[in-house]
């Protein structure tokens, strides 16, 4: 998304700025998958990311069609399937939307439209039957056409064979969203958290469909105990390629931060005592380099303690 904002207005905006222009940063990040390269990270087992359409994109090729998980910005469209071209030539077949966001589900009506079949949560599937607002981006999403909308859902868990592996699915409750899922393939060890992980920035929480700090902090511990020291985990943004002691330390932050804000919250402190006092200084060095500001971190956390 900063990237997306610095593209199209050749200076960076504050992140208080980006969020008070939430319309105009939402088609900033629409305009910028126009243009923006695929980067291309082969893993092992058949699976690889796409890294620079919303979300990262991890496919497993094989026999049965590719499987993606989580569809990108339709813009990127051109660039999404030369990458995937790249990888095999096997046909797209199945797509698993991590969660409701437009950055991960933005994709899936051109991606129906190639013969593939949609599965989500059965959140992630009544978000997108109705138009939905972000208060914190002050912006309201259309319901999308009938093609985009998931046509394969389900409640905690769900198992799928492909391509000579196996996708587990498993619902984490509210987290991000209240739709969020992690897609684990353990022939290869790998992990998709979808945006329960966000590698080395601050993330952003959705309160207005569902999703907490504490949910937060419980998806991190889940995700820590579904991974090794060899699993290879792929957060929804941020460096694409992570590993547990990356998400260890992520899920310290979240926690510490956590903590900091309740305890000012429960002193009486307003947000912007609360803001003032900066309980995320010990992290804002390594992960407050994005557009989810300290500031506007510590809001995040304040309204869910």
């Amino acid at each position: 998304m900063a990237a997306a904002t610095f593209t199209a207005t050749g200076s960076w905006l504050s992140p208080s700025q980006a969020y008070a222009e939430a319309r105009n940063i939402v088609d900033l990040i629409r305009d910028d998958a126009t243009k923006a390269p695929i980067k291309v990270h082969r893993l092992r087992g058949d699976v690889s990311i796409l890294e620079g359409s919303g979300g990262n994109i991890a496919v497993l090729t094989g026999a049965d069609g590719k499987v993606f998980i989580d569809a990108g910005i339709t813009a990127s469209r051109p660039r999404i399937l030369e990458a995937a071209n790249g990888l095999s030539r096997d046909p797209i077949r199945h797509l698993i939307n991590t969660h409701w966001h437009f950055d991960h589900t933005d994709g899936n009506q051109w991606l129906n439209a190639e013969g593939v079949a949609i599965l989500a949560h059965e959140n992630t599937r009544k978000h997108l039957l109705v138009a939905q607002r972000v208060e914190d981006w002050n912006f309201n999403f259309p319901s999308p056409p009938l093609a985009a909308i998931p046509t394969e859902i389900f409640s905690s868990e769900k198992t799928l064979t492909l391509n000579r592996s196996t996708l587990a699915l498993k619902y984490y409750g509210p987290a991000h969203t209240d739709s969020d899922i992690s897609v684990t393939i353990p022939e290869a060890d790998i992990l998709h958290t979808g945006d329960t992980y966000w590698n080395g920035i601050y993330p952003f929480i959705d309160y207005s469909t569902g999703g907490n700090i504490e949910g937060m902090i419980k998806a991190a511990e889940a995700n820590l105990a579904a991974a090794t020291d060899r699993t290879i985990v792929i957060p929804g943004h941020g460096k694409p390629v992570s590993n547990r002691a990356e998400l260890s330390a992520y899920r310290d932050m979240l926690f510490a931060i956590h903590e900091n804000v309740s305890k000012l919250k429960q002193q009486g402190r307003s947000l912007d005592e609360t803001i003032a006092a900066k309980p995320t200084a010990a992290y804002d060095a390594k992960w407050g380099q994005f557009v989810i500001s300290p500031a506007f971190f510590t809001q995040l956390v304040y309204q869910g303690v």
